[in-house]
């Protein structure tokens, strides 16, 4: 947890976008969260265009803020794995919340039985999301 000192203010909202904010970090949890990506190359190639320097910093403010915890690879130890700790699980129903507002909204690209299950159900989704989370530790 950051010290109130270096927060610009104690606002809620104000704190999430301090470690949530930029055009990047929510994709990037999106990535662990709902498609499973794990390593850089695959944040890299999930179509999103962002570049690797970029990629970088924000896997390192997200593992900061203790959202996201890497370790190295067992298959290959040069290389890291990335995966959401429980503080970043736990941001499971505001992505579904975000997915339901946007696919009510907008044309997105989220696939239809996915947004339908989210909106029948949200609690169940979100449930199988922890689940999933959970068995792959």
């Amino acid at each position: 947890m950051s010290s109130p000192r270096s927060r610009r203010s104690g606002c809620p909202i104000s704190i999430a976008l301090e470690m949530l904010g930029d055009a990047w970090s929510l994709l990037i949890v999106r990535d662990l969260m709902f498609k499973e990506r794990q390593t850089f190359n695959e944040f890299l190639q999930a179509g999103e265009g962002i570049a690797s320097n970029i990629l970088a910093d924000r896997l390192r403010r997200l593992e900061d803020a203790g959202i996201v915890e890497k370790w190295r690879n067992p298959s290959d130890a040069r290389r890291f794995l990335y995966r959401l700790t429980s503080k970043g699980i736990d941001l499971a129903p505001i992505l579904t919340e975000l997915v339901v507002w946007s696919a009510r909204h907008e044309q997105t690209d989220a696939p239809v039985a996915v947004v339908r299950a989210m909106r029948t159900d949200r609690q169940a989704f979100v449930a199988g999301v922890r689940e999933r989370w959970r068995k792959a530790k």
